[in-house]
């Protein structure tokens, strides 16, 4: 029982310390607490004692002997570093300091992995010693030099895959479609020597190791179809490879066709417009994934889109980027094999309540050709004129605004409507919701804005003194004095016209136009045409030179 017991007692009893060990700790204390008060630590006696006493604890659960600098390390961080970080470095790095030193060692040519030598050798036309710690200015003019230009390509490749500072574009970008005639880095490899050799361990080339990185982030479980269009695009730039490409387009094609919210369709869209004016512009055919994925996103937004529009965790900008896809998609997606009527069904199906997305509704149908503008101008009057969605009315303006996106032609109108409302309604009542109105154009429709404002400025008179006898090109009087003065032209299209009506009215009807047709002699010596009769007859030469001419 006794030997029972001095067992249990040695075995519940903390492991006595050497001398030695306990000095070499105490030391490390007081000096790491020395050390955080240079860089800002409100660190003190206290601490080294509760630092001490923690490493010895620490050893403890993790069945040491005695603490090693881990412990102490973790003490340290624990002790002094509480909830945040006030000093230039962190108690871990003060930790590194200390035990290690901080000096940074220099890995010659001849012992730094294939990759990094690969990467000198190939900046070696630069003429820079990219070796040295200091910092390096490369200038390059790419058309008096083409020798340069792999020397360009690897830079771009470089920027992407190392962290900021190891090179930096002072003067030249890289964009699909673009290429620059000069560039200006600035080089700091040799400081980030570490990162370079990193490379190393993940490829034998630049080039191979940027196609695992685009590889890894197209199959990661999260990445969504916007995401794998940034990497076909990347691949585009950097790489060159067409069955690369494909493969990420192929891919991109696979998760747009299996999400489920469109949360990210204003960066699809964007990011698919970019690419397909890319290829259409090297002068070939479009590949097979971007015709897939343009069927894919036609079939997929037309499915969701009765159902975002009722969604309320759906916003606004989602569903004109929606609207915008279907629309600036259409021709090539029909030609494509795709029936428009899925899309006048979609929106027929669409009934939202949110004013936002009731005014992108509008804009849909009148881009199908189901609504007029003259039910727009109705509808907007209708708005205008009760007191109950006055209120609203900045709403209705922001889903206008984002209608832009799938039809521009609606530009005009919406400054139409901005104008109607501020000529219209009281100060008591548009004061109120004009804050409203400009916060949510910033946050909503940024970009949209200044499509308003071009079209704002084409339309409104240049000059103050204009303003007065300024006349609205909507207003009524402006059409029935435009209607009043028109000429009756005579000649054999006008007899054709004349003659059929129909198609005439059924255009006039669905720009929004009203209107009669007007009476007139169809000889050019009736009573609507003396002067011009007179005028040829005066000077019969310049009609004789047109008919020769024809």
């Amino acid at each position: 029982m006794e030997r029972d017991d001095r067992l249990s007692g040695f075995l519940t009893q903390p492991p006595a310390l050497d001398g030695f060990d306990e000095a070499e700790l105490l030391g490390w204390c007081v000096d790491i607490v020395r050390l955080a008060r240079r860089n800002g630590y409100l660190a003190s006696t206290a601490d080294a004692i509760a630092i001490y006493e923690t490493s010895i604890l620490l050893a403890g659960m993790r069945n040491r002997k005695r603490p090693t600098p881990y412990d102490f390390q973790d003490a340290a961080v624990t002790c002094i570093e509480k909830d945040v970080v006030p000093g230039r470095r962190d108690v871990r790095r003060l930790c590194e300091i200390m035990l290690g030193g901080d000096r940074i060692g220099q890995v010659g040519y001849d012992s730094l992995p294939p990759l990094a030598r690969d990467v000198l050798d190939r900046l070696e036309p630069l003429g820079l010693d990219l070796q040295k710690r200091t910092l390096s200015r490369a200038l390059m003019n790419l058309d008096l030099n083409p020798e340069l230009v792999p020397c360009s390509d690897l830079l771009w490749m470089l920027r992407y895959l190392l962290p900021e500072g190891a090179v930096k574009p002072i003067m030249g970008s890289r964009r699909l479609g673009e290429r620059s005639i000069q560039e200006s880095w600035d080089l700091w490899l040799g400081k980030h020597q570490r990162e370079l050799i990193e490379l190393g361990y993940e490829g034998v080339t630049i080039e191979q190791v940027m196609e695992q990185r685009l590889r890894r982030a197209a199959w990661d479980p999260k990445a969504t179809a916007a995401v794998v269009l940034g990497a076909v695009e990347d691949s585009i730039l950097f790489l060159g490879s067409r069955r690369f490409t494909d493969e990420l387009g192929a891919r991109a094609v696979e998760l747009l066709s299996a999400e489920r919210t469109v949360d990210d369709a204003p960066e699809v869209l964007r990011r698919i417009r970019r690419l397909l004016a890319h290829y259409r512009s090297s002068g070939g055919a479009l590949p097979g994934w971007c015709e897939a994925f343009v069927t894919a996103g036609y079939a997929h937004y037309c499915t969701l889109l009765p159902s975002a529009f009722v969604d309320e965790d759906t916003g606004v900008r989602q569903v004109g980027a929606m609207l915008g896809f279907l629309f600036s998609m259409e021709s090539l997606a029909i030609s494509l094999g795709c029936d428009r009527a899925q899309l006048e069904l979609a929106v027929r199906q669409s009934h939202p309540e949110a004013p936002a997305k009731v005014a992108l509704v509008w804009a849909a149908q009148f881009q199908l050709g189901l609504l007029t503008m003259a039910d727009l101008r109705s509808r907007c009057d209708d708005l205008l004129n009760n007191p109950l969605v006055v209120p609203s009315v900045p709403l209705y303006i922001t889903g206008f605004v984002q209608a832009l996106e799938p039809a521009p032609v609606l530009t005009p109108f919406v400054v139409e409507v901005l104008s109607g409302a501020f000529g219209r309604l009281p100060d008591d009542v548009l004061l109120p919701w004009l804050p409203n109105l400009i916060t949510t154009l910033r946050r909503e429709a940024p970009e949209l804005v200044p499509v308003l404002v071009r079209e704002a400025g084409l339309t409104y008179p240049a000059s103050l003194a204009a303003v007065d006898a300024w006349v609205p090109p909507w207003s009524a009087q402006s059409a029935k004095g435009t209607r009043g003065r028109a000429p009756v032209v005579a000649g054999p299209v006008t007899g054709l016209l004349a003659a059929h009506p129909a198609p005439t009215d059924a255009v006039a009807a669905l720009l929004g136009c009203s209107g009669e047709w007007q009476t007139g002699d169809t000889d050019s010596g009736g009573p609507g045409h003396a002067e011009v009769a007179a005028l040829l007859k005066a000077h019969p030469e310049a009609a004789g030179a047109v008919a020769a001419l024809i």
